[in-house]
């Protein structure tokens, strides 16, 4: 059995969103709303990148730091602390925008939301034994 390549799975994933509007067509992820967050690792300085699920609240996009319920925070996390200006890519549109992890007032509505829309996010702080973070991102203008 071949071993699994993670990088050739979000290049699949990518080339299926775009060759459908931003629609994933086919495997487990079929139907999600997914976006290509880009953004340079906080270490690094490198681009670095994370196929994500999201929600839409006001025209910013929520996405939560859930890692599918890993008891740590997951590494984009680091990169978006120290570096909040990130690009994403969403129903075949790419834009700049600033990621701002939510504060807890915030975030009890954000995370009712998203579990609303995502039920299966819902089983993941009693399996990570954590808080999971909340991100918004806010699309910036041009100017």
């Amino acid at each position: 059995m071949p071993d699994w390549d993670p990088e050739a799975f979000e290049n699949g994933l990518i080339a299926d969103m775009r060759a459908h509007g931003g629609e994933i067509t086919h495997g487990p992820l079929a139907g999600q709303p997914l976006l290509v967050l880009s953004m340079t690792g906080a270490k690094s300085g490198q681009p670095r990148r994370v196929i994500l699920t999201y929600t839409r609240d006001d025209g910013d996009y929520i996405v939560a730091g859930s890692k599918s319920g890993a008891p740590t925070d997951p590494v984009w996390l680091n990169n978006l602390r120290a570096n909040p200006s990130v690009t994403i890519e969403a129903r075949n549109t790419t834009f700049p925008a600033t990621a701002r992890i939510v504060d807890d007032a915030d975030r009890a509505q954000l995370w009712a939301a998203h579990v609303a829309a995502l039920p299966h996010f819902g089983e993941y702080p009693k399996k990570a034994g954590r808080i999971i973070p909340v991100v918004r991102l806010t699309p910036r203008r041009s100017t």
